[in-house]
């Protein structure tokens, strides 16, 4: 019998088919350009808060190891019961180390795997797999050319395992000059078909953490 937040979780989940994630601005941030744990609201397609997530590492892998710092990501509901783990051990982030590029687990509820994120190696394009919890391939995320988008979205699209077919998307929404230029505050949205399994849509949630902090943790982002 699942715990009652995780009831919850997968009544929610199951009628979703898209997910908004807002970054909250950290104002010590913007002032001192230091790095500071993120924290994210989870949103339905109302832009009802409905989970919150924090990130858990130390000062020393945001400041010196970021953008490939190594975290724990807890996403809990509005009355802090934890339904979601994201883990991301410290990994390259580079082509140039394909034997040890991105990889990052996720838990629903925490403790049982729900799937991975994995990062394939592709000397042009940002590519992931999304697997299951028995690490067999589910779905691709197959990123465009440039990830700076200048005054748009920029979209990573969900495919099937073909790369043929798009069934959704990742997107990072633009968020105005003054956020882009002074923080690494993000606004994004995820499209999934509503029929999608439960843990694949909390995999989806850990994989658009991994690509914001790939790509958008830069504060020039998106000039």
């Amino acid at each position: 019998t699942y715990p009652r937040p995780t009831i919850l979780f997968i009544f929610f989940f199951k009628q979703l088919d898209r997910i908004i994630i807002h970054q909250q601005v950290e104002l010590l941030e913007a002032i001192l350009g230091t790095e500071s744990s993120s924290k994210y609201e989870i949103k339905n397609h109302l832009g009802q808060r409905v989970y919150f997530a924090v990130e858990e590492n130390d000062c020393f892998d945001r400041n010196l190891c970021s953008p490939i710092r190594s975290f724990t990501i807890r996403i809990a509901d509005n009355v802090g019961q934890e339904v979601i783990r994201v883990i991301r051990p410290l990994r390259c982030n580079s082509c140039w180390f394909p034997c040890f590029l991105q990889k990052l687990e996720v838990q629903s509820p925490p403790g049982t795997i729900a799937g991975y994120v994995v990062q394939n190696w592709d000397p042009f394009l940002p590519k992931f797999t999304i697997q299951n919890q028995s690490k067999e391939d589910v779905l691709k995320i197959i990123g465009p050319y440039v990830t700076c988008g200048c005054f748009e979205d920029v979209d990573f699209e969900v495919k099937a395992l073909n790369e043929m077919t798009t069934i959704g998307k990742i997107s990072k929404y633009w968020s105005g000059f003054v956020n882009n230029v002074f923080t690494n505050t993000a606004n994004f949205g995820i499209q999934v078909p509503v029929d999608l399994d439960v843990r694949i849509k909390a995999v989806m949630i850990g994989a658009c953490f991994l690509i914001d902090l790939m790509f958008f943790e830069n504060s020039l982002d998106g000039l």
